[in-house]
């Protein structure tokens, strides 16, 4: 959306503290995933948090404004995903860094 109405886009006229979030995900997401790939540990860290934020201030605007709760609804499994995972995650980040190298 923001690549469609720019980056100072007022999302409908909802709050500046929304927007500068919301826009602010356009690149968290993607520096997410890249240090999920390249930096697993950080990875982790910035993707909870960014999850747990999201969802959290989610709720708090959905106590606000009428809000698709089916997105909404979504963003919770994906906390849940998230919260049950991420130690299975960690543990295997850890030895994958450990692991040999097979050109060694």
């Amino acid at each position: 959306m923001a690549f469609a109405h720019g980056l100072w886009w007022d999302y409908g006229g909802v709050e500046s503290g929304t927007r500068i979030y919301w826009t602010s995900l356009l690149f968290i997401d993607p520096l997410t995933a890249l240090l999920l790939l390249l930096r697993p540990r950080p990875g982790l860290i910035l993707c909870m948090a960014v999850i747990v934020t999201d969802v959290a201030h989610n709720s708090w605007f959905a106590l606000h404004h009428p809000i698709r709760m089916d997105l909404y609804l979504s963003q919770l499994v994906f906390l849940l995903f998230v919260a049950l995972t991420v130690r299975t995650a960690w543990r295997g980040a850890v030895r994958r860094r450990t692991a040999p190298c097979l050109a060694d």
